[in-house]
């Protein structure tokens, strides 16, 4: 009759238990991991390392079965790899391949592994089981019992019938393993190139929303989305100033030599801003000839410094058409800075506003309404600034780019000191 090691089971309960509170435990933290991709790395593969630990034992002590083996290899592999880092999976998944075989082998060569199943010798005896969930002992005893019934008076030598034995389980466990194990590889293998393959459509798909094709640079939605957040992440002690520079006769330059030509001026200018900016300025390609540069933490005489020398890279540029001939490109530029004083009344003013429309409640029924429409988002940060805070520094800087072209093209104007010229004092974007 079949039995269990109870000196082996009750270690297997508490392991099992361990594992589970760890699993558990490690579910409760995965959201504040989220935040952190370094450190999300770093738990997934100790997820995956104790996971891979765990069912090496479960497949030790319970033997190799169908059922573990398919859910733990093919199950648990493709769901994992919807869930966390799928180098760490696949690589987990084919140790448990290695293990499986290790395990089935093992014994074969006289090596003795722990295991639940204890199988009596009884001859007149037979476990009711199925074969492939058998281990070796198993297997060994139920081939022992079969050959001890019907070969008592046989003349057939315990040699060889040791050797038969050994033979044919061998036989089959081998068989079982090389019709199963294949399978689960290619199933899991295809499962992992379908994602990849997934990844790599919504990553082009991401490249093409957020940025320009022409360029290279960020598109205007992306860069106004990059613009609003890092308004939302200065600090109150710092500036924020915005440039918006637009080609000086480009339609011209279109008529002239064609739109090939048009088009490799925007590329030659983009090449030009990329080249003398560092990688934390926002540089998108707001319109048509129009560029949007975005410099936080960056004051007024700094941005003004920085547009100038903007200026005069591009004004060096080049255009070559043929051998012979050349031109080159000239652009206007506006600067406005959002002063950090500035900043601090604009978030007092909105805040004040927000607790009106609370006290109201006509307003407070429709923005109730308008929440439980709308997809709750745990990543969306509380709005601190109006909506349309990034529309108004562009629209002040464009209305310093256009002065500048009024002055002759070719020049940096700033959207600060108009204001300060026309009235006197530093004008707010939303007024007293």
């Amino acid at each position: 009759m079949s039995s269990v090691d109870m000196d082996l089971l009750y270690p297997s309960w508490i392991g099992v238990t361990l594992t589970g509170l760890f699993f558990f435990w490690m579910a409760s933290r995965w959201s504040p991991l989220r935040k952190d991709g370094h450190s999300l790395h770093k738990w997934q593969a100790v997820l995956v390392a104790v996971y891979s630990i765990y069912i090496a034992v479960v497949i030790l002590v319970m033997g190799h079965s169908s059922l573990v083996s398919g859910v733990s290899l093919v199950g648990g592999a493709m769901l994992a790899m919807m869930l966390i880092r799928r180098r760490y999976v696949w690589k987990a998944f084919l140790g448990h391949i290695v293990l499986i075989v290790v395990f089935t082998v093992f014994p074969y060569f006289g090596f003795v592994l722990p295991t639940l199943r204890q199988t009596a010798t009884n001859a007149n005896a037979f476990p009711v089981v199925t074969y492939t969930y058998m281990g070796y002992s198993a297997v060994t005893s139920v081939e022992s019992n079969i050959y001890n019934s019907i070969l008592q008076n046989s003349k057939l030598s315990w040699d060889a019938l040791s050797q038969l034995r050994f033979s044919s389980a061998f036989f089959w466990r081998a068989t079982h393993l090389y019709m199963a194990l294949p399978k689960a590889i290619f199933i899991v293998y295809t499962f992992r190139t379908l994602l990849l393959i997934l990844d790599a459509s919504k990553k082009e798909i991401l490249q093409h929303a957020n940025q320009d094709e022409l360029t290279q640079l960020q598109s205007r939605r992306y860069g106004l989305i990059q613009m609003k957040e890092a308004l939302i992440a200065i600090e109150d002690q710092q500036d924020f100033s915005v440039i918006l520079l637009d080609l000086d006769w480009f339609k011209e330059i279109n008529d002239k030599y064609g739109h090939e030509v048009g088009d490799r001026v925007l590329a030659e200018v983009a090449q030009a801003l990329l080249q003398s900016l560092d990688e934390e300025t926002i540089i998108s390609r707001y319109g048509g000839e129009e560029f949007l540069i975005v410099l936080p933490d960056t004051k007024h005489d700094s941005a003004m410094i920085i547009a100038e020398q903007l200026r005069l890279s591009i004004a060096k540029r080049v255009i070559m058409i043929q051998y012979d001939m050349a031109f080159s490109v000239t652009a206007s530029f506006g600067v406005y800075t959002l002063a950090h004083d500035e900043h601090q009344r604009i978030k007092r003013l909105y805040e004040a506003k927000v607790r009106r429309e609370e006290k109201n409640p006509f307003i407070k029924s429709q923005k109730a309404k308008s929440s439980m429409s709308k997809t709750n988002d745990s990543k969306t940060p509380i709005k601190q600034l109006p909506d349309d805070i990034c529309q108004r520094l562009i629209c002040a800087a464009d209305k310093a780019l256009y002065e500048a072209k009024d002055r002759g093209r070719n020049q940096v104007v700033s959207a600060n000191e108009m204001c300060a010229a026309k009235e006197g004092v530093t004008t707010s974007l939303y007024g007293t």
